[in-house]
């Protein structure tokens, strides 16, 4: 295992967008194999994929958001408060009621790529193997959110053939600092993207035998919109620290297998087929 990445800490609040038109503003934060897009819309908005060589994942976290997914001849039509995939090949965003949409391409997307100034390269993560193709083929797909609690299950899994998105429930309030969960992975990253309240992140790095490699902990507040992508091999866990709502998504590219394999956990697993062994 080579040292550890540094982690990256886009605070999209502090900063301009990368991209403004009238009706959109946006916003890019990159990792090793894939690239977020953040975007605040208007009413009217227009996003044109004309080249997609594969799906991407929008995550709509407002129920009031309204808009069409053309695709292939077909229009869909949803609201906020889900998470939706879309096929590769051209395809066509129209909002009818705004809100924040945030959309996830791999580092296949040359174009994308190529708008993200942000983003950190890490020598432990292996480079993306997709998953299976859904069955029955392509076509848009909508996910709603509005997915009880249920004991046992860990937030609201979603997969596609690159991404896996846990849409973890709100928390009320701080996190108990007797109850929080440091861990790490070996060979993937996490991203966390906060969209209400304020997270610390808590990241310490192991130490080598070249002590010219340590780091120092981080312990970095980062509010909303913000997206935080900690490191392959970096112990972390987030705090959530703000006294209203508390909102953070962790996104993983390709999906985790841990998680895949607990039964139940993953909302689309009949869809969207695990690798054969």
């Amino acid at each position: 295992m080579s040292a550890p990445a540094p982690a990256t800490y886009a605070r999209f609040y502090e900063t301009d967008p990368d991209e403004r038109s009238d009706s959109v503003r946006t916003w890019y934060a990159g990792a090793a194999n894939f690239v977020v897009a953040y975007s605040e819309m208007d009413a009217g908005a227009v996003f044109d994929r004309t080249e997609q060589p594969d799906e991407f994942v929008i995550i709509l976290p407002d129920p009031d958001t309204r808009l069409s997914i053309e695709w292939n001849g077909t229009t869909t039509e949803g609201a906020g408060h889900s998470v939706v995939i879309v096929p590769p090949g051209p395809s066509r965003i129209t909002v009818y009621r705004g809100g924040r949409m945030v959309r996830l391409f791999t580092r296949r997307v040359s174009d994308i790529v190529a708008r993200c100034k942000i983003g950190t390269a890490d020598p432990n993560v292996p480079p993306l193997v997709s998953w299976p193709d859904p069955v029955g083929g392509h076509k848009v797909r909508w996910y709603s959110m509005d997915v009880p609690q249920e004991e046992g299950r860990f937030g609201r899994l979603i997969r596609s053939s690159d991404f896996m998105v846990n849409y973890i429930y709100p928390r009320n309030g701080p996190r108990d600092r007797s109850q929080l969960s440091p861990h790490s992975h070996a060979d993937f990253q996490q991203c966390s993207l906060c969209l209400e309240g304020t997270y610390v992140h808590h990241l310490r790095w192991p130490w080598t035998k070249n002590a010219n490699e340590w780091r120092s902990d981080d312990h970095e507040t980062c509010g909303a919109p913000s997206v935080t992508i900690i490191p392959a091999g970096v112990l972390h866990t987030s705090e959530a620290v703000g006294t209203g709502t508390n909102l953070l998504i962790d996104i993983f590219c390709p999906p985790r297998a841990d998680f895949s394999r607990q039964p139940g956990w993953v909302l689309n697993a009949d869809e969207y087929p695990e690798p054969q062994a």
